[in-house]
Formats: C-alpha cells, sequence, structure tokens
C-alpha cells in the first residue's frame, strides 16, 4: 500500500477535503493509438500505475472516454483496492465516435450514465473528483453551462461525488459554475507557449482552487522553442523537464498530470519537474508564451 509522499516535486495540494501530491500522473496515453482500444503492451501500462503509486504519486486523472473505458479498467486492475491516499479525477461530457472523435454527451442522461460508468468501472461507491468537460476538441466554446453542471450537482448530492471541477472551460464559464456550487479545479490546456489562461490561473490561486493543465508538454504537437532548449542545454535537462519545473514554479495551485505509457519517461518526468529554475531562466522561459 503507498503512503503520501511529501517529496515528490512541489509538494502537495488540498482540493477540497483530499490532499493529493501537486505531480500527477494523466492516464490517457495508457490506451491505445488514438487514444482507442487498448494498449499495445498491457502488462507494460499496468507497470506503469503500479511505478506511479510506488513513487507516492497520489493523483490519477482518467475518463471514461479514454478507450473507451480502457484507463478506468487498467487503473481498476493495476491498482484496486486503492490506497486510501489516492485520489482518481475523471472526465465527463464527451464520449468516442467510430471514427475516434470526441463528440459532446451533456444532456443529463448522458452525464448520469457517465457517472456511473465511471464507478463501476474504476470499482467505486463514490468519484472523488468529476470534471465537467465543455467545449470541443478544438477548445473552450462560450455558453452557459447551467444545465449540465447542475446534473452533476444533483449526482454530488446523491453520494456519487465527492468534488465538481470544469474542464476546455471559459474564465465565463469558471464563474458561473461557481455560482452554482462550489468547484475545486479547472482543467484547462496550458503549457509555456500556450498562455491564455494566465489570468485566469492567478485569479483561481487566490480563491484556493486548482488549475489543472492539459497537455503541459504540448500533447499530440510536442513543444518546440529555441528558448526552452536553450535552458536546457545549459542545466543540462531534457526540454520536457524544464517545462514541467516551470509549470510548478508558475503557480501554487498549477497540478501537473504528464502522461506516458514508459517506465523510463514517468522517472524521467518527476526527477525533471524537481529541477530548481532561477529567476534569470523563469524570465527567459516567460518570453516563450507571450
Amino acid at each position: 500500500m503507498s503512503t503520501l509522499s511529501t517529496s515528490l516535486p512541489g509538494g502537495t495540494w488540498t482540493l477540497g477535503d483530499l490532499t493529493v501530491t501537486r505531480f500527477g500522473y494523466g492516464a490517457m496515453q495508457l490506451a491505445g493509438p488514438g487514444v482507442m482500444g487498448p494498449p499495445a503492451d498491457h502488462d507494460s501500462a499496468v507497470a506503469v500505475l503500479r511505478e506511479v503509486a510506488d513513487l507516492g504519486i497520489t493523483h490519477i486523472d482518467t475518463a471514461g472516454a479514454y478507450g473507451p473505458r480502457v484507463t478506468n479498467l487498467l487503473i481498476r486492475e493495476a491498482l484496486h483496492p486503492y490506497a486510501e491516499s489516492l485520489h482518481i479525477a475523471t472526465k465527463v461530457g464527451a464520449t468516442r465516435d467510430e471514427h475516434g472523435g470526441w463528440p459532446p454527451a451533456r444532456q443529463p442522461e448522458d452525464l448520469r450514465r457517465a457517472v456511473h460508468e465511471n464507478l463501476e468501472t474504476l470499482g467505486l461507491d463514490v468519484l472523488d473528483l468529476v470534471n465537467l468537460r465543455l467545449g470541443d476538441a478544438q477548445g473552450p466554446r462560450p455558453g452557459s453551462l447551467a444545465e449540465p453542471f447542475e446534473t452533476l450537482v444533483e449526482l454530488q448530492r446523491q453520494g456519487l461525488i465527492r468534488h465538481l471541477g470544469v474542464s476546455n472551460a471559459t474564465a465565463e464559464q469558471v464563474a458561473e459554475a461557481r455560482t452554482i456550487a462550489p468547484i475545486v479545479c479547472v482543467q484547462n490546456m496550458y503549457n509555456l507557449a500556450y498562455r491564455q489562461d494566465d489570468e485566469l490561473i492567478d485569479e483561481l490561486a487566490e480563491e484556493g482552487i486548482a488549475y489543472v493543465p492539459f497537455f503541459p508538454l504540448g500533447g499530440f504537437s510536442p513543444l518546440q522553442s529555441s528558448a526552452l532548449s536553450t535552458v536546457a542545454a545549459r542545466l543540462d535537462a531534457t526540454p520536457m523537464s524544464v517545462a514541467l519545473a516551470w509549470l510548478l514554479q508558475r503557480s501554487p495551485n498549477i497540478l501537473l498530470i504528464p502522461g506516458t505509457s514508459s517506465l523510463t519517461h514517468l522517472r524521467e518526468n518527476v526527477a525533471g519537474a524537481g529541477l530548481s529554475l532561477s529567476d534569470e531562466e523563469l524570465a527567459e522561459l516567460d518570453k516563450i508564451g507571450r
């Protein structure tokens, strides 16, 4: 059984009443190509998840749409019964089609089905954190989230969800959600080169709400920057390590969920995120996304 470790880069953060390591793990890459179907190497995927727990990581991010259901079932196989310190965040609001697309699924019946399916595939009676995924594969889209978010609030009142968050959301949608019920996190695309949420991150930090960047390393188009490469070379580190370290130093409310299907990359990510960047290096990197 894993116990909570504060030796991971960044220490810990509290999501509502749940303490998690700021360095977490995103399970998306454990599914097959295009986040569809089973992993190429099932045993390796299970080994990565067990190493996540052994490293003391207590925040795992998943979604029923990954696979679909593949990453949830792998998490259950690898780690159930779960350590008390381990907290799993999932997302609802999108499904998959036969072409590998991510069509929205935010009608009340879609969301209820998704929550129950997540409970079943993860082997849980209550989900620690459910993010409502908004927008589409191209990014956030304006519009009210009241109906779908209120459906999740209703499921929370029924005792099926502990905490709520929003994902792929505009600042206006974050504000609207907070008028309906408390949220503990916002999960949006953000990295060194993609800085649209700078102001939102600072506002959330003041309110004690976590910000969880997805694609912290650029996603399907990895970060490319001469400034990043220069700083990395000077520190004898990989560009990805520097990008993760920058995120942890950017704001105390940022939680990392980098994904990988490789044990080697997992350990490299953890070690790299522990880099300490100087004020000069931070200033140099800060120019990339400005």
